[in-house]
């Protein structure tokens, strides 16, 4: 009888695109992983991977076994979620995806109140993008991911996935303090059309949604950073290289030289969780969805919360700022 956790590394491998990967998602070491898998090869009688260039690539007979692999694994999984449901409580292995705002700003008090209230479950996390983490969820790679999108470019779900909303997150744009544009109280899109920006790589969301918005005005952006890290972002800002488009979940202090000023109509993401509907009835997954939801609506960023702070930072006319501050304008939390 073939041996599970061997097929599991097989999987791992094939739905991570190496050995390496596969270990780090695993939790073990790779020579671990190549271990179980030659094992595997000795058991079938079959070759399993095969050199490409400097990584390794799956044989047919290896699509195969994986493909068994994952029906058995989602199998694994129907029957510990029956039994967790049985018991009443989280417990087990819950592995998370978040973006890296997310993972910052929203995942710390949970996981927190996670740990307290449920010893016996052992929550792993891991940051990822919202398209990877999406797709990581569908291939039953994480159980649940934490995930955000926009109105002008929201994010499609496999079937098989069940949804639900978090809450929102607003962003304002972070300008050099002495950018003419920061004489401003607040910001319109139209207003934005001949800056250079500071922007994540292409493929993210928040790259999808700039484009996109700026396109619309018929202007092509310049973008001249790709950065993924918001802190990088905000200190080339500070230097006065470009401007920027920030979220305020998980954002923190703005370096000296950097201003923010909201636009109008603010830039809303949607935050939401994401899981396999085989999993649905999970203890783990229906608790941290709970939890998740409560602490962005403590925090005034639930989905209503998120529309009325978008209403609050809309005034009624666009005058002059009263003098560029290092700090948030007024009613912006940074």
């Amino acid at each position: 009888m073939l041996d599970l956790a061997r097929l599991r590394a097989l999987h791992a491998v094939h739905t991570h695109g190496s050995v390496v990967a596969a270990a780090a998602a695993l939790g073990y070491t790779p020579s671990a992983v190549s271990q179980q898998i030659a094992k595997l090869e000795r058991e079938t009688g079959t070759t399993l991977l095969e050199r490409q260039g400097r990584g390794v690539a799956l044989t047919d007979a290896a699509q195969l076994l994986a493909a068994t692999a994952e029906q058995m694994l989602t199998l694994m999984e129907q029957a510990e979620v029956g039994l967790e449901e049985r018991r009443g409580r989280p417990s087990g292995r819950l592995t998370v995806a978040a973006f890296p705002t997310g993972a910052r700003g929203l995942l710390p008090p949970v996981l927190a109140e996670l740990a307290r209230a449920h010893p016996a479950l052992d929550v792993r996390l891991v940051e990822e993008d919202p398209h990877r983490s999406v797709d990581l969820v569908s291939r039953g790679v994480v159980d649940l991911a934490v995930a955000h999108d926009w109105d002008v470019a929201p994010l499609p779900a496999p079937d098989g996935l069940d949804r639900a909303v978090i809450g929102a997150d607003v962003c304002d744009v972070v300008l050099p303090e002495d950018h003419p544009l920061a004489a401003h109280a607040t910001l319109v899109r139209e207003d934005l059309t001949a800056a250079r920006w500071i922007c994540q790589p292409p493929g993210t969301v928040c790259h999808d949604w700039l484009m996109r918005t700026l396109r619309a005005t018929g202007t092509e952006p310049d973008v001249a950073y790709h950065v993924a890290e918001y802190q990088t972002q905000l200190a080339l800002v500070a230097a006065g290289l470009g401007i920027a488009l920030v979220p305020r979940l998980g954002r923190e202090a703005l370096p000296p030289g950097a201003v923010v000023r909201p636009l109008v109509p603010a830039p809303v993401r949607g935050l939401f969780a994401v899981w396999r509907s085989g999993a649905a009835r999970r203890p783990a997954i229906t608790e941290t969805v709970r939890l998740l939801r409560a602490h962005r609506s403590a925090s005034g960023g639930g989905e209503e919360g998120g529309r009325a702070r978008r209403s609050s930072a809309e005034p009624e006319s666009r005058g002059p700022a009263a003098a560029p501050s290092p700090h948030p304008a007024p009613g912006v939390p940074a």
